[in-house]
């Protein structure tokens, strides 16, 4: 049989349930013209599931061993999966390719409805496909390999007055196919589905004579082949198909509106925040993938309380503007930090202290303390608890990205002992298309002295056009713009991170799970968990500490970063530091891939560091 195609399944199994006409025929000849082998199955009953006969599937064997093809025959029902899955076994010796096809239809109305008649639509949809594939899943993970096509309809995703069965049961298909997704990730199985609309024995009935003729299931096919190829990597996805067309379908939400959770919610709150709860086009609409995208708006939503005195001002206008003076007068409640010699050492091995670093990883050293960048580790979950939708016309926590790191030490940190932190509104600025939040959170130690002031600047996309300012003011040497110096470093420090790194800094109390978690690394668009920022701020911090600093914390006065890129555990940070005057202008690079990570940096310098003037190191 030649054929010229690219997209070749030689050496692969396909079962294609429901084979013996329309669209699984068409999916059986196009597999078995591509090389495949392939199980024909087909009850030969009729649509509505009544009868059985050996021809339907024998037509189908015949065309394909005719064009020069591999192909077997088999009758069961689907719901003896089993049974099907053996044939391919005991003919070819493996299964690759699942296409999950079989289906009947018992249209009739919601209110005259039968149990027999909701049940038999499951049996067929929903537990044949599971009885298959639960015959095929030990093959596909031993293999590490399968390709699996479950088909829905629209009646599934948008429902058909008189299908509530058949409905319901190509809804769950879809649920069954996006977990299969991520059960099979590991094992290199992909799962997909498709809305079809073809011609088909069920479809001629509902369908005029004109539409069927331009609805060709061979239009339907090439995407299945395409989603079952080993060389494509979709997996978990919805396709509508049919008279040419393709299309991926996802899940839209609206950023929707929190209300605080310390206070009664009644209907009539929900009634007042409606058009905002239901609307699609204010640019805060997401597209949640997975159960922790879907997760995010409400567990943002937890930090949502309200004031005890009464409720804050208004900030945010019924027309969208934002009254920034009124956000910086906003009053949030503390949090209190309450840490250990452990948590400080904890703290800078997650920044790559090293075990003959006694002095931070030791406690009985003379010398021992925290990095001065162990500021911004009190300060974290304070800084988490402002409540962006108050102040923000529009906010959607996905749209949320950490831009700059400001830490001014005050005074030496304690090597335990009770913090509290302060958030507040430092600025917000306009910028068209998103807008730039900085949060200042003040820590006081418990005699009420102040040991660090942190702003953590936000760019947040989607928040912005609210008719603000655009730009804001430096707040000191080290938050003005640090262009670094036209000559060579005077120092360069280089520390390869380690592949666990994120999993370690992590325990210092940022649980994001983009730093552990692959799948939502995926979701994110990287390739594995990425480094936390503020793990690459410590580990550059560390290196100017004990470069200019002599590992004295009194001489290290403050620390203000841009974070340019994202750091992948295991690459090397390599730090070059530039001295003028009073600061030293930095920035670090990833030197695996020579990207600039970190940019417009410097460390403001104080005491003895002042009159000190270490060797410059040789590059």
């Amino acid at each position: 049989m030649a054929d010229n195609s690219n997209l070749r399944f030689d050496g692969r199994v396909v079962i294609v349930t429901g084979a013996g006409g329309g669209l699984g025929r068409s999916h059986a000849l196009a597999f078995g013209a591509r090389g495949a082998s392939v199980v024909v199955n087909d009850l030969g009953g009729s649509t509505t599931g009544e009868g059985a006969s050996n021809r339907a599937a024998d037509v189908v064997v015949e065309e394909i061993r005719a064009a020069g093809g591999k192909a077997v025959a088999n009758y069961d029902s689907v719901l003896d999966g089993e049974k099907i899955v053996e044939t391919a076994m005991k003919a070819f010796g493996r299964v690759d390719i699942v296409i999950n096809n079989a289906g009947i239809l018992k249209d009739v109305s919601f209110a005259r409805m039968t149990d027999q008649q909701w049940n038999l639509i499951f049996q067929v949809h929903v537990e044949g496909a599971y009885k298959v594939l639960k015959a095929a899943w030990p093959i596909f993970r031993k293999q590490k390999f399968g390709r699996i096509i479950n088909t829905t309809s629209a009646a599934g995703l948008y429902g058909n007055f008189g299908q509530a069965n058949y409905s319901a049961a190509k809804l769950a298909l879809v649920g069954l196919t996006q977990t299969l997704a991520l059960e099979g990730k590991r094992d290199n199985i992909h799962c997909n589905v498709i809305a079809p609309m073809a011609a088909s024995r069920m479809t001629e009935t509902i369908l005029p004579p004109d539409m069927l003729a331009s609805l060709k299931p061979e239009m339907v096919t090439p995407l299945v082949e395409y989603l079952c190829h080993e060389d494509t990597t979709e997996s978990g996805s919805i396709f509508e198909v049919g008279a040419g067309f393709v299309g991926k379908l996802r899940w839209e939400r609206t950023g929707g509106h929190g209300f605080p959770i310390d206070k009664t919610l009644l209907p009539e709150h929900i009634s007042e925040e409606w058009a905002k709860i239901t609307d699609f086009e204010d640019g805060r609409a997401t597209h949640p993938t997975n159960t922790a995208e879907s997760m995010e708006g409400i567990m943002a939503n937890f930090e949502n309380v309200a004031e005890a005195s009464g409720e804050r001002p208004t900030v945010v206008s019924a027309d969208g503007k934002v009254d920034v003076e009124a956000a910086k007068s906003l009053e949030f409640a503390s949090e209190v930090f309450e840490y250990s010699e452990r948590d400080v050492i904890l703290y800078n091995l997650g920044i790559g202290a090293k075990r003959t670093d006694l002095h931070l990883v030791y406690e009985n050293n003379e010398a021992f303390g925290a990095v001065p960048t162990f500021g911004v580790v009190p300060s974290f979950t304070a800084m988490n608890a402002v409540p962006f939708g108050d102040i923000l016309p529009s906010f959607n926590p996905m749209m949320l990205l950490h831009g700059e790191q400001y830490l001014e030490i005050i005074r030496p940190f304690p090597t335990s002992g009770k913090l509290t932190s302060t958030p507040y509104i430092v600025d917000i600025l306009d910028k068209g298309k998103g807008c730039v939040v900085t949060i200042g959170v003040k820590t006081t130690d418990e005699e009420g002295n102040d040991i660090c002031i942190n702003e953590f600047t936000m760019f947040i996309r989607g928040s912005g056009g609210f008719g603000g300012k655009k730009d804001g003011t430096d707040r000191g040497a080290a938050t003005a713009n640090n262009q670094i110096p036209a000559r060579k470093p005077d120092f360069v420090v280089q520390e390869k991170t380690s592949e666990d790194q994120a999993a370690l800094y992590r325990l210092s109390g940022d649980w994001n799970p983009l730093h552990i978690d692959p799948d939502m690394a995926a979701i994110g668009g990287f390739d594995v968990p990425i480094l936390h920022g503020l793990c690459s701020f410590g580990v550059a911090g560390k290196h100017i500490f004990n470069t200019y600093c002599s590992n004295d914390a009194t001489q290290f006065k403050n620390i203000k970063v841009r974070f340019a890129k994202t750091v992948n555990p295991g690459e090397t940070l390599e730090t070059s530091m530039w001295r003028e005057g009073n600061k030293v202008l930095f920035q670090v690079r990833a030197v695996e891939r020579d990207a600039i990570v970190i940019s417009n940096a410097a460390v403001e310098l104080q005491g003895e560091a002042l009159k000190n003037a270490p060797a410059k190191s040789k590059l």
